[in-house]
C-alpha cells in the first residue's frame, strides 16, 4: 500500500494546490460580486459562465492531451487558471467575469480529466478503493482549506486574487518535476443520449437535476451565506459542511443500493434532501450551528446522487456500452450546472436568499417523485450479483465516472 501511495504522491501534492486554489477562488468571487452591489441573477450569469466552459473542456481536453500529452496539457491549464484568476483581479466588471469564469472552468475540468486518468493508470482492482479514497480526501481538504484563506483577506483588496494565483502555479510543480511515466493519451469516446435514456430514463431525467442542485449550490452558497448574514469565516464552515457531508455519506449510499433497488435508495435521498432543505429554512444566521448541521445533512444526499444515477446506467447497460453512457451523463450534468444557477439566481432575486434553498428542496423532491415513478413502469430484475460497481465521487469534481472523455457525439 505504501508503495501504491508513494507512486501518486506527486499527482495528489498538485491536486491539493490545485484544489485549494479552487476552494478560495469558488468562494472569494461570489462574495466580491455581491460587494461590487451586483444582483443575484448577474452573480448566477457569472456562474454560469464557468459551468459552460467546464462542460466545453469535457469535449476538447482530449484532443489536446492525444496530441501533446498529459504534462504539457496540465502546465496549460495550470497557467490558464493562474491568468484567469489575475484578470479577475485586473477587471472588475461582471460581463468579464463570465468570460474570465470560463476559462477557469475550462481549465480546471481539464485538469480533472487529466488527474482522474492519471490516476486510473496507477491504480488496481486491489487498491482501487483505498487509492480513490486518498484522491477523495485530498480534493477536500484542499477546497475547505482554500475556503479558510477568504477570511483571513480582504476580498475588495487584490491580496487574494494574488494568493490565489500562487497557489494554482504551485500546483504544477509536482507534476512537472516528477519523473513518473506519462499516462496513456485518453481514448475518444462517444455519447448516445437516446440510448441513455432507453436503457436508464433515471439516470437521464436524475442527472440534469444533479448537475442544478450542486451547481447551484456550488456557484450561489457563498452568496446565500453572505445574504443571511454571515460572516466569511461562519460561510466557509457551511460550504465545509456541505462538503464533509457528501464525502462521508459516499460509501455508505453505495453499499447499500448494491443490495436493494438504487430506485429505492434515490427515493430515500431525494426525501431526506427535502426534510434537510426545510431544517436549513427553519433556522437563521442567528444560530449557526444549527444552519451547518443541516447543511452537512443536505450535503450527506446532494453530492451522491451523481454516483447513483451513473450506477443505475450501469446496471442496465452492457460492459460496452459504460463509456457512452457515462460520457452522456456527464454532459446531461453540464447542462444542469449551466440552467440551475439561472433559475435559482432569478428565485433568489425576487424572493431572497431562502429560495435558493426552496430551489434545492423542490430538485430533491422531483428526484424523489420520478424515481418513484419509474417503479411502478420497470420492474427491477438486476440482482445484487449482476449490479455494476458503485464508485464514490465529489461533484463536480468527476470525469464521467472514470469513462474515457466525451469528443464526439454519437446520433
Amino acid at each position: 500500500m505504501l508503495s501504491s501511495l508513494a507512486s501518486i504522491a506527486t499527482l495528489m501534492m498538485s491536486t491539493l494546490m490545485m484544489m485549494a486554489g479552487f476552494g478560495l477562488m469558488s468562494y472569494m468571487l461570489p462574495i466580491r460580486s455581491l460587494s461590487e452591489g451586483w444582483s443575484t441573477f448577474i452573480i448566477s450569469v457569472i456562474a454560469t459562465g464557468y459551468t459552460f466552459g467546464f462542460t466545453v473542456s469535457c469535449v476538447v481536453t482530449p484532443i489536446f492531451v492525444r496530441r501533446v500529452g498529459h504534462v504539457r496539457v496540465f502546465g496549460a491549464l495550470i497557467t490558464l487558471l493562474t491568468v484567469s484568476i489575475l484578470l479577475c483581479a485586473l477587471v472588475v466588471e461582471w460581463w468579464a467575469w463570465t468570460i474570465f469564469r470560463g476559462l477557469s472552468g475550462f481549465a480546471i475540468a481539464g485538469a480533472y480529466l487529466l488527474v482522474e486518468s492519471w490516476l486510473n493508470e496507477r491504480v488496481t482492482n486491489e487498491n482501487r478503493g483505498a487509492l480513490f479514497s486518498v484522491y477523495m480526501v485530498t480534493c477536500l481538504v484542499g477546497s475547505i482549506g482554500g475556503q479558510y484563506i477568504v477570511p483571513l483577506g480582504d476580498v475588495n483588496a487584490p491580496d487574494l486574487f494574488i494568493v490565489c494565483a500562487l497557489i494554482f502555479s504551485l500546483a504544477l510543480f509536482p507534476v512537472a518535476l516528477s519523473t513518473a511515466k506519462s499516462p496513456s493519451p485518453i481514448a475518444e469516446a462517444r455519447f448516445d443520449l437516446k440510448r441513455l435514456y432507453r436503457r436508464s430514463p433515471i439516470a437521464f431525467f436524475g442527472s440534469l437535476l444533479t448537475g442544478a442542485l450542486s451547481g447551484t449550490w456550488g456557484s450561489l452558497g457563498g452568496v446565500y451565506s453572505q445574504s443571511i448574514g454571515m460572516n466569511t469565516a461562519q460561510g466557509a464552515t457551511l460550504l465545509a459542511a456541505f462538503l464533509a457531508g457528501g464525502a462521508i455519506s459516499q460509501v455508505p449510499i453505495g453499499r447499500v443500493s448494491d443490495r436493494l433497488d438504487r430506485r429505492f435508495v434515490m427515493i430515500a435521498c431525494g426525501l431526506f434532501g427535502v426534510g434537510a432543505c426545510g431544517m436549513m429554512l427553519a433556522f437563521g444566521a442567528e444560530d449557526p450551528t444549527a444552519v451547518y448541521i443541516a447543511g452537512f445533512f443536505v450535503g450527506t444526499v446532494l453530492y451522491p446522487i451523481y454516483s447513483l444515477n451513473v450506477a443505475h446506467a450501469n446496471d442496465l447497460a452492457e460492459p460496452h456500452e459504460y463509456v457512452t453512457l457515462s460520457s452522456g451523463i456527464m454532459i446531461l450534468y453540464g447542462l444542469g450546472t449551466v440552467t440551475g444557477p439561472l433559475m435559482a439566481g432569478t428565485l433568489m432575486q425576487g424572493l431572497g436568499p431562502s429560495a435558493l434553498i426552496a430551489f434545492l428542496g423542490s430538485g430533491f423532491a422531483l428526484y424523489a417523485g420520478y424515481a418513484a415513478w419509474r417503479i411502478t413502469r420497470r420492474p427491477d430484475t438486476v440482482t445484487p450479483e449482476e449490479k455494476a460497481d458503485f464508485q464514490a465521487t465529489i461533484v463536480p469534481m468527476q470525469g464521467a465516472d472514470n469513462a474515457s472523455p466525451i469528443a464526439e457525439v454519437e446520433s
